[in-house]
């Protein structure tokens, strides 16, 4: 009995809540693979892509042969002959014997249409569709990328966020410590009551930012839960350390000659003068002379039973064309946009590649600058424990105040904290500066 029950109560479920529980704890490699499976910025990126893989057949559906089965059946009275002028020059006898009656009419034919000639109108449609189609596998890579970054820059900002929490804990340890230590002392009558109020103090001053601390790190959970389309409130843990790697020291142009075969944006916009290449090419095409052949088979009778007679069957073979001598302007203000475009899409290429180099000089000075602040950080961290540790010390003989006291905590703290945001603005600035390059920001 206890079985069914169970079993009933799990087919109740959701079913979110009867699959097993996702990995929480991920790598940072893991947490790219996740977010590109299953964000829908890439999937909608691909859909786009779909999209343009149907346009292509239906530009390609322009030069292929149209057929139709077309079928007609009606019935009617025409006294059009009652009306000619000519009807009563006719004897009176045979026009009394002439009286228009009801009939049938049944028809279907078959109808085929093939253009032979569109002034390379059809063809270079076509390759635009192609290389629209080439711009949209090369914007799934855009996508990919730009979200890869982003899972980057989340991953570590929630590892920055559990390490600064954790050297605001042990700074708001330590005042807690020195506010017992102080306490202490002024019930053995070596410290003043001012000692005791100001280490109260900066405990109390200190619980706000253990308080902002945790809040970080919700938020910034919450934000790569979000990316890895899980609950908001999931708990997923990171691993690992910020990266030190060294940087391969390369010049600007260099670096910038390689951002251009990676760059997906310079890509998509070389793909876009292709693009604008054939506009003009197609605006050209516009109001030119047209060939087209035309072929119908059908038959048409007043009895059902004839609708299959070949006697009654008809046939049209034809060949048209079309030669517009006069279009209002029209072909000449089509070229005319498709040249403009041509030049504006030539300018942003021009533009960007510019914005890529800056870019790079400037990724290149932040990694420097956080190189640099890293190294500042750890020779400062020693100092200021040595300091702490000596003021503590003076402070149990009476050579120091509490003051003193928070002073030095403040000052590890500070230390602690700018080693925190050096390695984690070296690590971003080294993801930026892949990304920059087109290379994985993860690696």
């Amino acid at each position: 009995m206890r079985t069914w029950i169970l079993l009933g109560v799990l087919c109740c479920l959701p079913a979110a809540a009867q699959t097993p529980a996702e990995k929480a704890v991920l790598t940072l490699e893991e947490a790219v693979t996740i977010a590109l499976e299953r964000f829908p910025d890439v999937a909608k990126a691909q859909a786009a892509a779909d999209a343009l893989k149907g346009m292509i057949r239906e530009v390609r559906s322009q030069a292929l042969p149209q057929i139709s089965l077309d079928g007609n059946g009606m019935r009617s009275r025409d006294p059009a002959f009652l009306n000619s002028p000519a009807f009563d020059n006719f004897p009176e006898e045979l026009r009394n014997a002439i009286q228009p009656v009801a009939s049938n009419m049944f028809m279907y034919s078959l109808n085929i249409s093939q253009p032979l000639y569109t002034a390379g109108k059809v063809g270079t449609a076509l390759k635009l569709a192609a290389v629209e189609s080439e711009g949209a596998q090369i914007d799934i890579n855009r996508t990919r990328q730009d979200l890869a970054r982003e899972v980057v820059r989340s991953y570590y900002g929630l590892m920055w966020a559990e390490r600064y929490r954790d050297v605001v804990a042990e700074t708001q340890a330590q005042r807690k410590l020195h506010a017992e230590m102080a306490l202490t002392r002024l019930k053995n009558g070596v410290a003043t009551e001012v000692d005791v109020l100001r280490s109260q103090v900066a405990v109390s001053n200190g619980a706000p930012d253990l308080v902002r601390a945790d809040n970080a790190i919700r938020q910034t959970r919450a934000f790569l839960n979000y990316l890895l389309v899980r609950p908001l409130d999931y708990p997923t843990e990171v691993v690992g350390d910020f990266q030190e790697k060294a940087w391969d020291e390369r010049d600007l142009e260099t670096m910038m000659r390689e951002a251009s075969l990676r760059r997906p944006e310079l890509a998509r916009l070389r793909n876009a003068e292709q693009s604008a290449d054939l506009q003009v090419s197609l605006a050209n095409a516009e109001s030119r002379m047209r060939l087209d052949t035309n072929f119908t088979y059908g038959i048409s009778a007043r009895k059902p039973e004839n609708l299959f007679n070949s006697l009654f069957a008809s046939w049209r073979f034809g060949v048209t064309f079309t030669l517009p001598l006069f279009d209002g302007y029209k072909r000449s203000g089509m070229v005319y946009q498709a040249r403009a475009n041509q030049r504006a899409v030539r300018l942003e290429r021009e533009k960007f590649e510019q914005q890529v180099r800056l870019d790079l000089q400037q990724g290149t000075d932040e990694l420097k600058a956080a190189k640099e602040t890293v190294a500042a950080a750890r020779a400062n961290i020693g100092q200021a424990e040595k300091v702490l540790q000596m003021t503590q010390d003076n402070y149990k003989y009476g050579a120091a105040t509490t003051l003193d006291i928070v002073d030095a905590q403040t000052a590890l703290s500070e230390a602690r904290n700018n080693l925190l945001r050096g390695l984690h603005a070296y690590t971003i600035a080294r993801a930026n500066l892949l990304w920059t390059e087109g290379r994985n920001p993860w690696e």
